[in-house]
């Protein structure tokens, strides 16, 4: 609309072939657009998080079904069956929020430290082995990490003595 700024002009244009419907509301001028672009330009308040976070920071070679984000507690659901979606605790959501560029899109995802205190925090939703694998990872980076933003996200959200022991049996 801000290039356009009409719905006749943008409905001429992908009729002329300049602009390409990629889902409702969403148009692009190029032919093949990933599908992360159109999810991050769909839901732009979503955070991207755990199993495709982690994916995406090559933790882990296991492609996720599906994209996972988090949005504040008072957002509307997602109803997009390509999307696992998790509320999050709007005075926490933005802890750890970043940009990454991955394969040339321009996603908001949440930053390694954030992402390992939320592994260790909802370690029973994953696989015994996808979770021994991601811990094998952060233990290969842990030099790496902030640890002390590690800790700050820790005392910040739920389950932090938990998040903590299993941080100094577990990764450290």
């Amino acid at each position: 609309m801000e290039k356009y700024g009409t719905d006749y002009k943008i409905k001429k244009c992908v009729q002329e072939g300049e602009l390409y419907v990629k889902e409702k509301g969403i148009y692009s001028d190029k032919r093949c657009v990933p599908e992360l672009e159109i999810i991050s330009k769909k839901y732009p308040n979503a955070i991207i998080t755990l199993n495709s976070a982690f994916y995406y920071y090559g933790l882990t070679d296991t492609i996720p079904n599906f994209y996972y984000v988090a949005t504040p507690k008072n957002t509307r659901k997602i109803s997009d069956e390509r999307v696992k979606h998790f509320y999050e605790n709007s005075e926490a959501f933005d802890m750890g929020k970043t940009t990454m560029n991955y394969d040339g899109v321009d996603i908001v995802i949440y930053d390694k430290e954030r992402l390992l205190v939320e592994l260790i925090r909802n370690k029973r939703k994953f696989s015994f082995d996808l979770y021994k694998e991601l811990i094998a990872s952060y233990r290969k980076i842990v030099h790496e990490l902030d640890m002390t933003l590690v800790a700050e996200y820790a005392y910040e959200l739920p389950k932090s003595n938990m998040v903590m022991e299993t941080l100094r049996l577990e990764v450290l």
